[in-house]
């Protein structure tokens, strides 16, 4: 399993100040993403996760300068989010310099926008699902009956996404949750990821045991609530 290191992007800055060191008075904290992700990088990620924050309030990419600064700084593939629902937010991202996009939920009552974004993102696009029952029927569906998850994986599979990040609203995954992305995984023929659902070591291995393909860790990470190298190796 992957542990991917996310920033979350907003006015060119990250979000969470990166500071490791903060509860022994050592480092110095920053909040440039492309130092960030080049740490990242130096301690073993294979992957960063980046957030748009301002581009999913606009509806299109807007921390393209930052993207494009990671970019420079780190030879590691960049899936981003925010922003990129639509063909031309995707190749805004991609000449920027993201290798990889997610999706929203909401892209799964668009089948023409989908069909348009795997055009041009292919097996490098990824949709993001929150799986909980409880929000699924709060979402604001065009359909007349909202579907389950795993209705919704089945139909965007069969559309050709390859690829889910799976969110649980911050919170670690109970039981309950773990199983049910155990299920996800071993019924389907696709790559999940999910973000967040882990808050310690423990939690990570417990994810790990599902046998999902990465978990994708900001503030955790970020903080230094969780050490990076501890992480990969419970990952193992």
């Amino acid at each position: 399993m992957q542990v991917i290191p996310a920033i979350d992007l907003e006015a060119g800055r990250s979000r969470v100040v990166y500071w490791p060191g903060a509860g022994a008075g050592i480092g110095a904290p920053t909040d440039r993403p492309d130092r960030i992700a080049e740490r990242f990088g130096a301690m073993g990620a294979r992957l960063i996760h980046l957030v748009d924050f301002d581009g999913a309030r606009a509806g299109v990419p807007v921390n393209l300068d930052a993207l494009g600064a990671i970019a420079a700084r780190v030879g590691l593939p960049l899936q981003i989010a925010g922003g990129v629902d639509t063909e031309d937010g995707i190749r805004l991202a991609f000449a920027a310099g993201a290798t990889r996009v997610v999706l929203t939920t909401a892209i799964a009552d668009r089948p023409d926008d989908l069909r348009a974004c795997l055009a041009v993102a292919g097996d490098w696009l990824a949709v993001g699902l929150d799986p909980r029952p409880e929000r699924l029927a709060a979402f604001p569906w065009r359909r007349a009956t909202p579907p389950s998850v795993d209705t919704l994986v089945g139909e965007l599979i069969g559309f050709g996404v390859t690829r889910f990040v799976l969110s649980h609203g911050g919170t670690e995954l109970d039981d309950a949750a773990l199983a049910r992305t155990k299920d996800l995984v071993r019924s389907y023929d696709a790559e999940i990821l999910v973000a967040g659902g882990a808050r310690d070591i423990e939690g990570l291995r417990r994810l790990r045991d599902t046998g999902v393909a990465g978990v994708i860790l900001g503030e955790a990470l970020l903080s230094g609530t969780i050490d990076y190298p501890a992480a990969l190796e419970a990952a193992a």
